[in-house]
């Protein structure tokens, strides 16, 4: 029961968290255009940086539960006197996802840094640079977030 509760929560983490970049990358960013600089970094601020911070927990949860559940399996298996051997996927998975979360470092504390800064000082045009380096940052973790998707579906 624990075991299937910790994949709700690393699935559930996920959604947010892919589901999030996917918003914001493909719809509010292209609504949020038809805004004056400052109302657009303004807004986009605001968004990010309570998406950001729920996108930590997410970060978190995922990370602990799917040690958590690499570590229960790989338990029972030596407990029962076999071997653990990770699965691909869940090998593919990992490593992609550790990647993630480092590009999410980036993005949280270099590249939205930049972009507090530059809304403290009323720099739109500067906040517009940051907002084109997250945008980037952020379709590479969406890409690498659904091949992470595919691999756990079509490898076995």
């Amino acid at each position: 029961m624990l075991y299937n509760a910790l994949q709700l929560v690393h699935v559930l983490a996920i959604i947010v968290w892919l589901g999030g970049m996917a918003f914001a990358h493909f719809f509010l960013r292209p609504a949020a255009q038809a805004l004056e600089p400052a109302q657009r970094v303004a807004l986009m601020h605001g968004v990010l940086q309570r998406f950001l911070g729920a996108v930590l927990v997410a970060v978190v949860l995922v990370l602990s539960s799917g040690l958590w559940m690499i570590g229960n399996v790989a338990r029972a298996a030596a407990q029962s006197g076999g071997r653990f051997s990770m699965p691909l996927s869940w090998t593919i998975m990992a490593t992609l996802g550790i990647v993630m979360m480092a590009l999410f470092g980036h993005v949280r504390f270099a590249l939205f840094k930049r972009l507090q800064r530059a809304v403290a000082a009323s720099d739109w045009a500067a906040g517009g640079k940051a907002l084109a380096s997250i945008r980037t940052w952020v379709g590479i973790n969406l890409a690498l977030g659904v091949v992470v998707v595919a691999v756990v579906f079509l490898v076995r």
